[in-house]
């Protein structure tokens, strides 16, 4: 349920509501929009049977919502949601961009990729250092030593790092490295993993399962989110259908279908839809036409000898390229780059 505040309410109008709210257990989330203030209410909203809180001074009307993620919805919070990582902007006018190896190989595979990204324009490094891989005789990934190699290369270079985490042991190791982490498409309903990093407050880049739906995407969300951590910001990265041309189908529509019905801010992950370089420039050009938040695509100094995704990785000169259209298309668009 949200608490629709009148035009011109004042602060102890809110604080009234607030107080008479947490009295009876329920948490609070308050969002300030231009004309009007919207109360979250957050909890079993049972508690307030009885009470007359549309009486209460300030009060214009209670709203249920309908939704099953309640702290997602733009119900609860009709305007868009920002999300800012240690300056960095997510969800605003200013597109963003997030590239690098699908893998930490070595120091200087990191290195020599994250100057690359930076000049092309990146503000995020991203890289892999727990690979879950379908084959348990796939290369793992370089674990904590790979998130030191990722955080060596953001003090060189003053790129933001983000890095997926798989399981509980990986968050607490990831947190001292990375300024954002990743869930990936396979634990998009691993909700233990999701209560997790819900409870670490640190920003988390929450990309779409390959069989999810828009609102069960959601509602993994609200796992998250439930936690106390709104940090929260999507990635649909394709969805398993009947064509194999591609490694996944991108669903450009959830991008516009995200935005009519969650606040959240959505990225897209062109280069594990496409499975393929070749299609990672149109599928990224799409989706911010459009309207993505902005991209993480797979860059690698040698695609040939990366020792995973080695099909779908960029060059850094492609990725140099894309990142010139991009600046094209955000122009038109009314976006920044």
């Amino acid at each position: 349920m949200i608490i629709v505040m009148k035009p011109g309410s004042t602060e102890n109008d809110i604080k009234g509501v607030s107080r008479l709210l947490e009295s009876h257990g329920l948490g609070v989330h308050i969002s300030k929009g231009v004309e009007r203030t919207i109360i979250g209410v957050i909890g079993d909203k049972r508690q307030l049977d009885g009470i007359p809180v549309e009486l209460m001074p300030g009060v214009e009307k209670l709203v249920p919502i309908m939704e099953s993620y309640k702290l997602a919805s733009r119900t609860f919070k009709p305007e868009p949601s920002i999300i800012e990582v240690n300056g960095v902007k997510i969800g605003g006018r200013r597109l963003v961009m997030m590239a690098g190896p699908c893998a930490v190989e070595s120091h200087d595979q990191i290195m020599e990729i994250a100057f690359a990204v930076k000049k092309a324009g990146a503000q995020f490094l991203r890289g892999g250092a727990y690979k879950p891989r379908t084959s348990p005789y796939s290369f793992q990934g370089l674990e904590e030593e790979g998130l030191k190699l990722l955080k060596e290369a953001r003090d060189a270079t003053g790129l933001l790092v983000i890095s997926e985490v798989t399981c509980e042991r990986a968050v607490e190791a990831a947190d001292k490295y990375v300024d954002m982490f990743q869930i990936g498409a396979r634990n998009a309903q691993n909700f233990q993993l999701l209560r997790e990093v819900g409870r670490s407050r640190k920003p988390v880049l929450f990309k779409r399962g390959p069989s999810t739906t828009v609102e069960e995407w959601l509602n993994a969300a609200e796992y998250i989110m439930s936690e106390g951590n709104y940090n929260v910001v999507l990635c649909e990265r394709g969805i398993r259908t009947f064509e194999t041309s591609t490694r996944f189908t991108l669903d450009i529509s959830a991008v516009p279908v995200v935005k009519s019905l969650s606040h959240l801010p959505i990225m897209v992950d062109p280069s594990h839809a496409a499975g393929k370089a070749q299609y990672v420039a149109p599928l990224s050009k799409a989706a911010i036409a459009a309207g993505a938040d902005g991209l993480i695509i797979e860059v690698h100094p040698n695609p040939r000898c990366a020792l995973s995704d080695a099909a779908q990785q960029l060059t850094p000169d492609a990725f140099d390229s894309l990142c010139g259209e991009i600046r094209k298309i955000a122009e038109i668009i009314g976006r920044e780059f």
